[in-house]
């Protein structure tokens, strides 16, 4: 089992640019695929950005062009790179690890980071 710790949130303007880690430990990070989700007061979680254990990337509609999600194996690290922030891009961010694509499949959940936009 992997277990997953987020950092790298925090208050930032519309228009600015946040990093978001999540360090793993176990022994299945290399080939799990590693997601970032969100989820805002009211609203469902949403997936933000995954990445397979060969980089293949897929992200929601809302953040394609503007957020960058990478893995450095060699490192059990996972990044979401966040760039021209909106409003609307504030919520939790909670990372994610599982054997293949898409939430149902999750095997681990970070606890979370938040992040907020000001306009």
């Amino acid at each position: 089992q992997v277990q997953l710790v987020e950092s790298g949130g925090g208050l930032v303007q519309a228009g600015g640019s946040l990093r978001l880690s999540c360090a793993a430990s176990g022994s299945n990070f290399r080939i799990y695929v590693m997601g970032w989700y969100r989820q805002a007061p009211g609203k469902q979680r949403e997936l933000v950005a995954a990445i397979s254990r060969d980089s293949s990337t897929t992200y929601g509609d809302s953040v394609r062009g503007r957020f960058t999600i990478s893995r450095d194996n060699a490192k059990n690290t996972a990044y979401l790179q966040m760039n021209s922030l909106k409003p609307e891009d504030t919520a939790i961010y909670y990372c994610a690890a599982g054997p293949t694509w898409g939430m149902n499949a999750v095997a681990s959940w970070g606890q979370g980071t938040q992040v907020t936009v000001s306009s």
